[in-house]
């Protein structure tokens, strides 16, 4: 008899402990979804900007009736702009919190420390904006709702090569990033089969603050124009020293460029030079428009950048995902994410291809005026 209660009071036990962590995960009343962001540190505008979008489309969704007769439950962990720091929330959210889905980050090196703890988890991810290729190779449960840096650079060597007619470019790397790299790779390989010449190659480590040196050394190469894949602060920086020293050719750049930050901290010196990004408030569909509007009613007359439209979207790619698979259940929204077509967002129509990147279009910006001006779209 006692063997028999034993017994039962085991069964009693873990049949308990299994449906408390039912619950945990399905959240109750309410369906939990992970963010993670850089909201402080160095790159925060980042992940503030981001932040604003996902908030906005969760409240939307909610005031919308919600999913599967729930509420959508934001649960957000700041990364600080750190090295390592994503392992350790994302692995908060999923291990401790029970959120079903995650969305984060910008950057792909955070990107890239949280892959895999969801894919392992068999929890789905979505990256609003990390453009490395290696964030999706990650696995099956990894997905993007951006293009990616094959593309991007392929933009910006085009523009360089086409539009501005440059023979001859230097590549100005931070090593420190998986962003930065794999766009330099992707700019310097269609540059030159373009016909153009990589005159210089220098490196520098995010967060530096003297770029002297290999400014100097790029400008003794005498380049037409100088591609700076890297973030907006460091990006600033390396504008106002390359005036200093007379380095007076346009800077080219990509999506990491895209902040308020840049023009605070570049003004003058950040004038007249190029990015590629996902997005622009001045063109799109009426979906765009009314984004816009919502946007800078939600966020005091603020204007929604990229990375707040790239994370509204992957919020409702998300929801739509959980809709269609009917169930919070992993695996099931993994499948109904890799099913994804033609799906009206902010950013254009999403189709998730079979590596579980977005094929998305471009667009071309000039900093004028202390504000970045809309120049063209490319399409992929």
């Amino acid at each position: 008899m006692k063997r028999l209660f034993l017994r039962f009071l085991i069964l009693v036990v873990t049949t308990g402990l299994l449906f408390t962590s039912s619950c945990s995960k399905e959240g109750g009343d309410t369906i939990k979804v992970g963010e993670f962001a850089s909201l402080t540190g160095k790159e925060a505008t980042f992940g503030q900007s981001s932040h604003e979008g996902t908030l906005l489309a969760i409240e939307e969704i909610n005031a919308a009736g919600g999913v599967l007769g729930k509420k959508l439950q934001l649960l957000t962990e700041d990364t600080q702009s750190k090295s390592g720091e994503s392992a350790t929330v994302v692995n908060k959210l999923v291990s401790r919190d029970g959120a079903v889905a995650i969305l984060g980050e910008v950057a792909s090196t955070r990107s890239l420390e949280a892959a895999p703890i969801c894919q392992q988890s068999k929890i789905p991810m979505i990256s609003p904006s990390s453009t490395n290729p290696k964030v999706t190779e990650t696995g099956d449960f990894i997905f993007r709702v951006c293009f990616i840096d094959p593309f991007q650079g392929t933009v910006m060597a085009n523009f360089a090569s086409k539009s501005l007619k440059a023979g001859k470019v230097a590549v100005f790397t931070d090593v420190k990033s998986d962003y930065s790299k794999g766009l330099a790779k992707f700019f310097k390989e269609q540059f030159v089969k373009n016909g153009g010449q990589i005159v210089a190659e220098l490196d520098f480590n995010g967060g530096d603050k003297d770029f002297k040196a290999q400014l100097t050394a790029i400008k003794a190469a005498n380049p037409d124009a100088v591609f700076v894949p890297g973030y907006y602060t460091d990006a600033a920086l390396i504008a106002i020293q390359a005036r200093q020293l007379g380095l007076n050719v346009p800077l080219l750049g990509g999506d990491g460029w895209e902040s308020e930050k840049l023009t605070e901290i570049g003004k003058d010196a950040v004038e007249g030079h190029y990015f590629s990004t996902h997005y622009h408030p001045d063109v799109g569909s009426d979906l765009s428009k009314r984004f816009v509007d919502n946007y800078r009613k939600r966020w005091s007359g603020k204007n929604p950048d990229a990375l707040a439209a790239c994370a509204y979207d992957s919020a409702l790619v998300l929801a739509d995902a959980i809709k269609r698979a009917a169930t919070t259940d992993g695996t099931r929204v993994r499948d109904a994410l890799a099913t994804t077509k033609d799906f009206k967002a902010v950013t254009g129509n999403i189709t998730i291809n079979a590596q579980r990147d977005a094929s998305k279009a471009a667009v071309i910006l000039q900093v004028k005026g202390g504000k970045f001006k809309y120049l063209e779209t490319v399409e992929p």
